[in-house]
């Protein structure tokens, strides 16, 4: 799913695994102004909205076309400011089509910042630098390489010095539009997280939110913002900007594949307000990491600190707790929590991804190390089937011949709370990535969440691992067991098998 020949993951591990690890020599910072978000904006729509209701609302976006629509929907309504924060933005039909809309946004004057970790910011330079010039526009990509390279594995090599400081990436994703509204979740910019791929896409979540947390997130965006890990384009850019490759790549060429209809202010007042009216309440709990201080090898500085509340939810669950994680990697620490909420009683059932759904083959390796321990504390796992029988929940049609893996980051806590984010349950998110998300009390959410999820744990659209009367690790599906992984080949096996024994684990 844009397996990207070579992924972040992957090619990490590969480093680490040949021991190269120089010493530092990292770019100089960058020291900028300090810039504050703009002021909830005034305008009549917002207004509007803020007659229907004022307090904390949640709209669930469970599948790739309702988030593209709302995404796009928000950047048409902004009428002040938007800041944007991702960990990925592909320059394909979804991407270019946001970029089109942010442009039209910000030539109708409305202020806009974007902030984009450097992980896959690939040959982009003179193209983003272009949109920086806009006078409206401002973009800082985070952690930059000061060595670029239109090729992954090149631009790798050339700051392998610098290895320590660039495996800490900025995996948060929040947009948050006037100060009004905002979207919270897992999705990257690019196709395969709307359900937009040819080939295969991810089953994905969000939030839509609004009331008095959007400020909170708002300020959330200053504090990475400001931060001296985040960087000016034209600063480390070595391309000037190319007007001519920008104008042409935001030509929108298909915009009934978007499923997104452009509205005019008047019809847009009825819309915001028929989704606000019909949101569900929530008291939302903002979780989120500190950016990392400029001395990455203080461990006690390390991004932890939305890890720590998530172990404490955990501790607090009293029925079950219903785990979505894309990457799961259980650290000793959650191993623990999930055996004690299991030995109080607490029903504990997981959905990550299979050998074959999972795009990061060293990510599984080290996640088949824990079956067992998972499975003998008494959790009940399920891995994505990439055939499910409802995929097309997820992906534009047709379907038949396209590949479904999961990607969304949500855990279902008792009856009473949701957290929807951009972290997994794994060593990367854990501690050296940072991340963002928001843990919900609210009834009807967690319903909302809960019902959503149910199809995905079925056997028609996920493997049930169990243990046989052998005491063996099997893979049950619709009357179909499996003795081994249900992996695509005898080579993804191998493949599988050999990361699973290299000590990378940390890293994944």
């Amino acid at each position: 799913m844009a397996t990207r020949l070579c992924t972040l993951r992957r090619c990490f591990s590969i480093l680490l695994s040949m021991a190269v690890l120089n010493a530092c020599s990292t770019l100089p910072p960058v020291v900028t102004p300090y810039e504050a978000a703009s002021a909830p904006a005034t305008a009549p729509l917002w207004t509007a909205l803020e007659n229907v209701r004022s307090d904390n609302w949640n709209v669930l976006l469970n599948d790739g076309a309702s988030a593209l629509d709302w995404r796009l929907t928000a950047i048409d309504s902004a009428t002040q400011s938007i800041d944007l924060q991702t960990f990925l933005w592909s320059l394909d039909q979804v991407g270019l089509a946001i970029m089109n809309h942010l442009l039209s946004a910000a030539d109708r004057g409305v202020r806009i910042r974007l902030l984009v970790d450097d992980s896959f910011l690939l040959g982009e330079d003179d193209l983003l630098t272009a949109l920086a010039d806009h006078p409206n526009i401002a973009y800082r990509v985070f952690n930059p390489y000061e060595r670029r390279s239109s090729s992954f594995v090149t631009r790798e090599l050339m700051n392998l010095g610098d290895f320590e400081k660039l495996n800490h990436r900025m995996h948060n994703k929040v947009m948050v539009v006037d100060n009004r509204v905002a979207i919270v979740g897992g999705r990257n910019l690019a196709d395969e997280y709307f359900g937009l791929h040819a080939q295969a896409n991810f089953r994905d979540m969000e939030l839509l939110v609004g009331g008095p947390v959007v400020q909170s997130l708002s300020g959330v965006f200053d504090t990475y913002w400001n931060d001296l890990w985040s960087v000016p384009i034209e600063s480390i850019a070595k391309l000037g900007p190319d007007y001519q490759r920008l104008s042409q790549a935001v030509l929108i060429k298909d915009r009934n594949a978007l499923a997104h209809s452009e509205a005019d202010t008047a019809a847009l007042i009825p819309r915001w307000e028929l989704v606000v009216r019909n949101a569900v309440p929530g008291e939302p709990l903002l979780l989120v990491d500190v950016p990392p201080p400029a001395d990455i090898n203080a461990e006690a500085s390390a991004p932890v600190q939305l890890a720590q509340q998530l172990i404490e939810v955990f501790d607090s669950a009293e029925e079950e707790v219903i785990i979505i994680s894309a990457y799961l990697i259980p650290s000793p620490g959650l191993e623990a929590v999930v055996e004690r909420a299991v030995r109080r009683g607490v029903r504990i059932r997981i959905l990550t991804n299979s050998i074959r759904s999972n795009n990061h083959i060293t990510a599984h390796s080290a996640y088949r190390n824990h079956i067992d321990e998972l499975l003998a504390g008494g959790a009940e796992l399920h891995e994505v089937r990439v055939d499910a029988l409802d995929r097309h929940l997820y992906m534009r049609s047709p379907t038949d011949e396209k590949a479904l893996a999961l990607h969304a980051k949500v855990l279902v806590v008792d009856r009473d709370r949701v957290f929807v984010g951009s972290a997994n349950l794994d060593p990367r998110s854990m501690r050296i990535n940072t991340e963002v998300g928001l843990l919900v009390s609210s009834e009807a959410l967690n319903a909302q969440v809960r019902e959503s999820v149910e199809p995905d744990l079925l056997q028609t659209n996920a493997w049930s691992l169990q243990i046989d009367d052998s005491g063996s690790v099997v893979w049950v599906a619709e009357g179909t067991t499996l003795s081994e992984q249900p992996a695509a080949s005898y080579m993804q096996r191998l493949e599988d098998w050999f990361f699973a024994h290299l000590p990378i684990e940390d890293q994944m």
